[in-house]
Parts: structure tokens; sequence; C-alpha cells
């Protein structure tokens, strides 16, 4: 009988920003095949990476690895929740957020390297309105977004702030009540993010402090705001700064209820979805394993522009990346203050 540990990678060919077949060679070459047994399993339809990891945990595989975005994490690790199974992550999507949380290198050497090490932790996860979710769930204008990048030919940041742009001419803040057990408040709010982990992901810490052990949620409000306040909430979002905002609001809570005056989208790690007038989302205390680096509790990783750009402009030649990215960066800037101020 092998003593070796087993590894399901499940890949969806179509997910993500990076080409699957270059990452499975990686796998082949850099695997540690002394210490683990692997196959790899290819998704074919929606919902296919939830019955695949389910049955892996069915069998006692020991870890089920992701290769794509939140969207497939997602889909793979609610099924590996309250079992003996571990999640590993291979990250190639538009974001990462999980990932950038635990560590996880975005390279795909550094992300095998990570399993070869095995480290497991036992890490929360949220639900809402009966998702599960492990980065972050919410609802108002990060909603309405993903609703919109979710029918988005093209993926990755630009796109995102493309639609970021196009949907804040046009969104007004609403009213909501979140009830938790002490009692309700009203907020008039742009949108309120419930945190698992701290970012959505793109390295945007829309929850600074939010943390995947202790067993609470960071929930962020951001209050209706002026155009002099989008250029200090824009870098305070990349700069682990926001929580010192003063448009923003932040609760800690197991579980709260948010109230609102019609049915409408809410998101869980970036998927759209419509929900009723009332959501509960609350956290769930270590109820998922993830082969991740081993980091004390402790330990931060500093804010790094040289690793942002990095992650920013991929693999593209260094000085061309820069400089067109940062042309339709100065672009879409302008244009979002230009049109806010007319308002």
């Amino acid at each position: 009988m092998s003593s070796k540990k087993s590894i399901t990678f499940i890949v969806n060919p179509i997910s993500g920003v990076h080409g699957k077949e270059f990452i499975l060679h990686l796998i082949n070459k850099h695997i540690d095949r002394n210490q683990y047994d692997y196959t790899i399993c290819k998704t074919e339809y929606a919902g296919h990476a939830s019955e695949i990891a389910r049955d892996a945990a069915e069998k006692g595989i020991d870890i089920v690895t992701a290769i794509g975005g939140d969207g497939t994490i997602n889909e793979i690790g609610r099924s590996l929740i309250h079992t003996d199974t571990a999640l590993g992550i291979i990250p190639c999507g538009s974001g990462n957020g999980l990932a950038r949380h635990l560590h996880i290198p975005i390279n795909v050497w550094g992300a095998i390297e990570t399993l070869n090490r095995g480290f497991i932790k036992d890490i929360d996860y949220g639900i809402i309105d009966n998702h599960p979710f492990f980065c972050t769930c919410g609802v108002g204008f990060d909603a309405f977004v993903s609703l919109k990048f979710a029918d988005s030919g093209k993926r990755g940041l630009l796109t995102y702030l493309e639609n970021t742009l196009h949907e804040s001419l046009k969104y007004q803040p609403e009213t909501y009540e979140i009830e938790n057990e002490l009692g309700t408040v009203r907020h008039k709010a742009f949108l309120i993010a419930c945190a698992n982990a701290s970012q959505y992901g793109n390295n945007a810490y829309i929850a600074p402090q939010a943390s995947l052990t202790d067993g609470m949620m960071d929930i962020t409000i951001l209050e209706p705001f002026t155009v002099l306040d989008v250029p200090a909430l824009s870098f305070q979002l990349f700069n682990k700064t926001l929580d010192q905002n003063s448009r923003i609001k932040i609760m800690k809570e197991k579980k709260i209820t948010i109230h609102r005056h019609q049915e409408g989208v809410f998101h869980f790690d970036g998927d759209p979805m419509m929900g009723g007038k009332d959501l509960t989302v609350e956290v769930v205390h270590r109820g998922l394993r993830v082969i991740a680096p081993e980091r004390g509790k402790t330990s931060v990783e500093p804010f790094s522009i040289l690793q942002h750009f990095t992650d920013f402009i991929g693999t593209r030649p260094l000085a061309y990346s820069i400089a067109e990215k940062h042309k339709k960066l100065l672009q879409l800037n302008q244009n979002l203050l230009r049109r806010l101020s007319k308002r």
C-alpha cells in the first residue's frame, strides 16, 4: 500500500487569465512525486468542479487543488468544507483574493512549491443566503459591478475598472438596516462588504484587518462620498489603510442580517446572484482545511509597489506594459473625475 498522499488537480480550461496547458506541464515537472500520487481532472460543464471535489472527498483524497480563479476556488472549496480533504490552490484568475490573503505565490512554480511543502491551515468560511464564500460577499455597488464584470467578454483589472467607471456614473446609494444580536442600525451606503479575507483580489484591501481564523467577519460600510474623496479612497484601498477613511465604518460580527427595500443582486467571492430583501450572513469557524505557506498569526506582508506593478502588468515587456497601462489608468481616472464632477 502506498504511503504517498493523494492529490486531485481540478482545472477549468476556460476560467482565469493564464494558459492551462502550460500549468499542467509545470505540475508534471515540479510536483514532488516522492510525496504525492496525483490525477488531473478537467471540468466539462458548470458545477462539474463541485462534483469532482465532492467525489474526491468521499474517496478520502488528501488534497483537492483548484487551478483557476476565485469562482473555481469557491466551487471546489464548498464541496470540501467539514471534510478531512484539504484545498490546494494554483491561482490563475483575474483577482486571486484568497490566494493573496493566504500568501500563496501567484506564480505557478511558487504555488506548486507550496503544495510540496504541504503545510495545512484550518480557516473560516462565510455563508450568505445559504451560499458559502471564502473571501468576501456583499450588497451595493460592488455587487452591481460584479454583475457587469460577469457579462464582460474580457477579464482583468482594466475591465473591472472600466465597469467601475461606467456604473459609478449612475449608481445611487441605498439605505440598509444591519441587524445583529444586539439590535439594528441603519446606514445609507454605497456598498456593504462582509469580509472573511482581507481583499477582493488584485491587492484591493476592502477589510485590511480581516482574519481567516478569528471566527468573525469584518463588515465594511462605505458611506456616500463626493468626487473629492475618490483619490484618497482609491489609494487607501490598495495601501491597506481603507479602514482609516472617514467615509468607512467597520463592524466585527459573527452573524448579521442585511435588510434592504427591495430584492436585488448580491455577490459572493465576486460571483453575482439575485436575492431577496433580507440576507443573512454568518461565519463558520475553521470549517475548511487549506494548503498554504506557514506564517505567524501576526505576520503581515508589507505593501509593495513593485510587487503590485509586477502582478498588474503580467508577462508583457516591462516598459511597454507600464506605459500602456499607466496611460489607460490615467485616462480612466480623468474620465471618472470629470464625469463625477458633473453629477
